[in-house]
């Protein structure tokens, strides 16, 4: 193999290497699909059963720093606690689970969409593409609102779950 085709062989691997350990950060927020997640995706991809954006990222979307009715510290931690019910643990609380981006759930539903032909072309005709699109925007902002919240709260001198937990060592 000369040099040259060596150094582009080596590019191409670390170019690889960067789009898997690198993905969109909406796709750090989306929930790990499950089993039947996987097999609702010729279903999902056709747009026959889309997902619903649930209520509280819905809110998070119309006015992510909306904070008239947050009078008290129990009202943040109100929102904050419906958020937490829709996007996870937060990364204050989170634990570490590793590189997840090649999970089974994702290589699942990796290996059924690549069944359908003209899979990209077909999301787009359908809607589903468009549809995910505002889900991941809606899950983006879920996030912000959150984030938001905390920092309200910390701001107005809220005990946790109303700002960031406190790290140890930084009491």
């Amino acid at each position: 193999m000369s040099a040259r085709a060596m150094s582009s062989s080596n590019r191409f691997g670390a170019l690889a290497a960067l789009v898997l350990l690198a993905g969109p950060a909406a796709a750090q927020v989306m929930p790990e699909p499950d089993a039947e997640e996987v097999a609702k995706t010729p279903l999902r991809d056709l747009n026959i059963d889309s997902r619903d954006i649930p209520e509280a990222l819905r809110i998070a979307v119309e006015d992510p720093y909306e904070r008239e009715r947050l009078t008290t510290c129990n009202a943040i931690v109100a929102d904050i606690a419906e958020l937490d019910r829709v996007l996870g643990a937060d990364y204050d609380i989170a634990e570490d689970d590793g590189n997840r981006r090649l999970s089974q759930g994702r290589i699942g539903q990796s290996v059924v969409g690549s069944l359908i032909p003209f899979r990209g072309i077909l999301r787009e005709v359908t809607g589903a593409a468009s549809n995910d699109r505002a889900l991941r925007a809606a899950y983006t902002a879920g996030m912000v609102r959150r984030a938001f919240l905390k920092g309200l709260g910390m701001g107005r001198g809220c005990d946790y779950p109303a700002r960031p937990k406190e790290r140890a060592g930084e009491e």
